[in-house]
């Protein structure tokens, strides 16, 4: 046992460094997979290809008219949602309107409008004259 020989690890130590290094490939491949969705996934298990006798692709496809209204206006509500998120998301675009209504004015409670007397008050004064 020479001072300048290479420290030689026990066999426990060496099964667990090879499974240390074992788990961090494994971790490295998981987070590569995450940070790439665009690479796809490839399958080559059996049992990931097995067949459905339920619903198979040459069965033809059957719709309701209630579930196709039901659909049509899923897709609808999700439409408006999806602008609305737009909207509030960039709040640069701003509003364009041409509804007329919109752009009314309010003749009984503007800064300029004569003020009115309430029933009350009107009364009494009819009664005083």
């Amino acid at each position: 046992n020479r001072a300048s020989a290479p420290e030689m690890e026990d066999d426990e130590d060496a099964e667990e460094r090879a499974c240390v290094l074992a788990e961090a490939a494994a971790l490295k491949k998981l987070a590569t997979d995450y940070m790439h969705p665009e690479v796809g996934v490839t399958a080559t298990d059996g049992a990931a290809f097995g067949r459905n006798y339920f619903n198979r692709a040459s069965a033809p496809e059957t719709e309701d008219t209630d579930e196709a209204e039901e659909r049509a206006l899923v897709l609808a509500e999700a439409a408006a949602l999806k602008k609305s998120a737009v909207d509030y998301m960039h709040p640069e675009v701003g509003v364009t309107t041409t509804d007329a209504t919109v752009f009314g004015r309010n003749y009984f409670n503007r800064p300029s409008a004569p003020e009115t007397e309430e029933d009350e008050f009107a009364d009494e004064r009819a009664e005083i004259l």
